[in-house]
């Protein structure tokens, strides 16, 4: 064989994966229009997560305390996403990780203090 078509021959299996995941994917998303109804209930466009009607003028005003409880969600979920690694990996880490660890720990129970403290919990 010559160089360029061994070259290309090294990537046909790269593109007969390519064409199958096209192929499948584009299959599941007909698949899903046809066997789907398209009639959406009055539940399903209802306000959800964002606290306000999906179909609204994007200027209205809206409730900040959804987006304050999802960024609480987000950096508590991020502390568990620290933890799992840290736990994991503790024996090997010696006491500089370990009061590494506290360190962090104690900022973030500041801060969820700090928000409990601010009132940024309660929901009037």
């Amino acid at each position: 064989m010559t160089a360029p078509a061994s070259f290309l021959s090294e990537y046909l299996p790269i593109l007969i994966f390519l064409g199958i995941a096209v192929v499948m994917g584009g299959g599941m998303i007909f698949a899903s229009y046809v066997v789907a109804p398209q009639k959406p209930e009055p539940d399903k466009i209802s306000a959800y997560e964002c606290g306000f009607d999906a179909f609204e003028d994007a200027r209205m005003k809206f409730d900040v305390r959804f987006y304050l409880v999802a960024i609480l969600f987000i950096i508590f979920d991020l502390e568990v996403a620290f933890l799992f690694p840290w736990a994991v990996s503790f024996s090997g880490i010696g006491l500089y990780g370990f009061w590494s660890m506290m360190v962090f720990l104690l900022i973030l129970t500041i801060g969820f203090v700090y928000e409990w403290k601010k009132g940024a919990l309660e929901w009037e």
